[in-house]
């Protein structure tokens, strides 16, 4: 829902607006008609932002490798 205007406010925004040139009037009329124009929404399913892990490893492989893969900081504190 958009703000709604009297006939005496586009009245004065239409008196402001005609003193500028023809080129600023016709990207103002592209801007508005941009705007007015119905836009496709786009439906996103759930179904669509889920997936299964795909992996040909086993469990105990992928578990290990996290397991190896970290980092203990106390090695690391070298100056």
């Amino acid at each position: 829902m958009g703000l709604a205007l009297t006939n005496n406010t586009i009245d004065k925004y239409f008196g402001f607006l005609s003193r500028l040139d023809n080129s600023s009037k016709k990207r103002l009329i592209i801007k508005l008609t941009e705007s007015i124009e119905e836009k496709q929404e786009v439906k996103i399913s759930l179904k669509d932002l889920s997936g299964a892990w795909e992996d040909s490893r086993d469990t105990d492989e992928i578990i290990n490798e996290i397991r190896n893969s970290r980092v203990d900081k106390q090695d690391n504190m070298e100056f």
